[in-house]
């Protein structure tokens, strides 16, 4: 079984995989930072030179591929659920978790996340406010109908989260750090 993390951008999506991945001695599967090796070029590069169709398309084989494997935790692309394809396949190859956060914590997140500009270019004309506004409306039913459970992101540290998904997901694992020391297991998502 592969576990899947959706929702839009800074809700978490990489923290929380990285973190479970080490409590669960599952492999962790960035599926952005894979297409970005794939094609040589940011995310940012990609869309201004290809458009937003070639990278939703190249995002649905990056996704087929991870599909392909077990024993995984993935963070997805914020926009994945938009496409009923790879909906089935992550649904066929495992759970969805969805990761929310309230629009100003996203903002806040956006602006301290250093990999920001090339991993999340702009996906409207608006201002980031707006954008994430407007986005999040647009997507909430998608993310609803893909998920299997969701969890609030907002205050809760990584290990909170992680025990809220081992718990949600009734897996097996004790939720114990497989390294002595990693400071994300503590680290809170704000």
């Amino acid at each position: 079984m592969n576990i899947f993390l959706i929702g839009y951008r800074c809700t978490g999506k990489t923290s929380v995989g990285r973190t479970l991945s080490i409590k669960s001695g599952l492999e962790f599967v960035d599926a952005d930072d894979r297409l970005v090796e794939t094609e040589g070029k940011t995310i940012a590069a990609i869309v201004s030179g290809r458009g937003w169709d070639y990278f939703r398309q190249r995002e649905k084989e990056i996704i087929k591929s991870i599909c392909d494997r077990d024993g995984q935790v993935i963070a997805t692309g914020g926009g994945v659920v938009l496409d009923p394809d790879n909906v089935a396949a992550m649904k066929q190859s495992g759970r969805l978790i969805w990761l929310q956060a309230k629009p100003e914590t996203i903002r806040k997140r956006m602006r301290q996340d250093q990999r920001t500009d090339a991993q999340r270019p702009a996906l409207t004309t608006r201002g980031s406010a707006d954008e994430i506004e407007s986005t999040l409306k647009e997507r909430t039913p998608y993310y609803r109908a893909a998920m299997d459970f969701s969890i609030a992101t907002d205050g809760r540290s990584l290990e909170d989260i992680c025990g809220m998904i081992v718990k949600g997901l009734d897996l097996k694992f004790k939720l114990e750090a497989r390294s002595p020391k990693s400071e994300t297991i503590s680290k809170t998502c704000t």
